[in-house]
């Protein structure tokens, strides 16, 4: 026989998973220092080596061409294991994190992402040696993507 607290908790956890997706989501620069943290831990972020190149002024944040490069001579002792793409206002403040090997051949990531208003949007690369570098650029955007419309 089940007690009424596991009753409890039940109900108490389906109103909470309901309820969930309509919270609004919205990512800050804290979340994204947050998101950075979980990612790179303690270590130091130095600039440099990271190549972050789209568009200063976008018209249509529902899709935004992004490209991250890292200098890198991807040899099995020296490349680059991971690229990790980080934003403050979209909803999830971890844009995508890709990796990558020697066998890659080049550290060079092209995608297209969502933005949904004008901020900053932050590269880092993972070396082999566990360093971290990093790239940021600002982006205008004039006509938002990623809200999330709760009325």
């Amino acid at each position: 026989m089940r007690s009424p607290l596991d009753r409890r908790a039940f109900l108490a956890g389906a109103a909470l998973v309901t309820v969930l997706p309509f919270a609004p989501a919205h990512a800050t620069p804290e979340a994204m220092a947050a998101a950075i943290k979980e990612v790179v831990g303690g270590a130091v972020i130095r600039e440099g080596r990271v190549k972050l190149d789209l568009p200063p002024l976008v018209e249509n944040g529902n899709v935004v061409p992004l490209t991250v490069s890292v200098e890198s001579p991807m040899t099995p002792g020296d490349h680059v294991k991971a690229i990790h793409v980080f934003n403050e206002k979209n909803p999830q403040p971890h844009v995508f994190s890709a990796r990558l090997g020697p066998r890659n051949g080049k550290a060079v990531i092209s995608t297209r992402i969502k933005l949904g208003d004008s901020q900053k949007i932050i590269a880092i690369a993972q070396t082999s040696s566990g360093e971290f570098f990093s790239a940021s650029a600002d982006v205008i955007v004039t006509l938002a993507a990623c809200i999330e419309d709760v009325t």
